[in-house]
């Protein structure tokens, strides 16, 4: 058993096909089938089940799959770990749930730091972003946090307050005319949405109908059109409540306040690209408190000053 082995192993069980796997990897599908049969007689196990349309993976093949992910990242951290720290490359792979807005700031500042790094972004649900990095299949994500994970490590970006929005109609005209209109959210697994519900809940109220939508974007539209309530990050919908299209309600601190942290598997070995880009999530996330405070202070210097006159 080698490294080769294992990848070919992955690329089948990713692609659920020998022939596919076999054209992926640039192989002859024969070789292919060869390597697996060796891997399963040096296991003394199968490691999938065969169908019509290719291959899937069974109990022993899904357990396997587990330790080729774990071996590759490892690897693959390993060979991360030697490049120049100063000047990193390579891939990194991030999450992100929808509604960090200030996440471009964040990687245009490191994209042009290093521009040898080849970073890629993904969209996602909270719970479904943690899922995937303890899977190795990210290398970390920004969620809503806190996290409290054995396995996890989480750093800070920003903390910001949620607001329900709706449109700016007579029928949403107060907190008790939204708590029976339909919530337009992210699927299951999201912070916003759990915390919209646990707020319904406080009020005795079941949600008369939940609609699921992909993007920030068009929950916005939708709730613009009366179609329904939502909670979101203040700082996304701003432009908006100018504009006219939306109300917002406050809603209680415990319900309001939301934490977006850096999470990434805590066994993972700290490459150059990386440790970088965790540097840019602390310093971005300095700057950002000690911008909240400086705010803090002119609106308490502000108010001193309405009181004295």
């Amino acid at each position: 058993m080698d490294i080769n082995d294992l990848k070919i192993f992955q690329t089948v069980a990713e692609l659920g096909s020998v022939s596919k796997a076999a054209k992926e990897l640039s192989y002859v599908q024969s070789n292919v089938t060869a390597r697996i049969q060796q891997l399963e007689h040096e296991l003394g196990t199968t490691l999938f089940s065969r169908h019509r349309k290719g291959v899937a993976l069974n109990a022993d093949g899904r357990k396997l799959l587990e330790y080729t992910q774990k071996i590759l990242k490892l690897m693959a951290d390993m060979r991360q770990a030697f490049h120049d720290p100063e000047d990193p490359s390579g891939p990194l792979l991030i999450g992100t749930v929808e509604t960090v807005s200030s996440l471009p700031a964040l990687l245009s500042t490191y994209c042009r730091e290093y521009p040898r790094v080849d970073l890629s972004l993904v969209t996602g649900v909270t719970e479904h972003l943690m899922n995937e990095v303890l899977q190795y299949q990210l290398d970390g994500a920004f969620v809503t946090g806190p996290i409290h994970h054995a396995e996890m490590e989480q750093d800070y970006l920003i903390e910001e307050d949620l607001v329900l929005i709706a449109k700016k109609d007579e029928a949403f005209a107060s907190l008790e005319q939204c708590l029976d209109k339909p919530l337009l959210v992210f699927r299951a697994g999201c912070g916003y949405r759990a915390r919209l519900v646990q707020w319904l809940g406080q009020h005795g109220v079941a949600p008369a109908k939940i609609m699921e939508f992909g993007t920030l974007e068009t929950i916005l539209a939708m709730v613009s059109s009366g179609l329904g309530i939502s909670l979101v990050p203040k700082s996304t919908i701003t432009h908006l409540e100018a504009a006219g299209g939306l109300r917002c309600f406050t809603l209680p601190e415990q319900f309001s306040r939301i934490t977006t942290v850096f999470i990434r598997r805590r066994d993972s070995l700290l490459g150059a690209t990386m440790q970088k880009f965790l540097d840019n999530v602390s310093e971005f996330h300095r700057m950002n408190k000690a911008a909240a405070v400086s705010q803090g202070t002119k609106e308490l210097l502000d108010s001193e000053r309405l009181s004295a006159g």
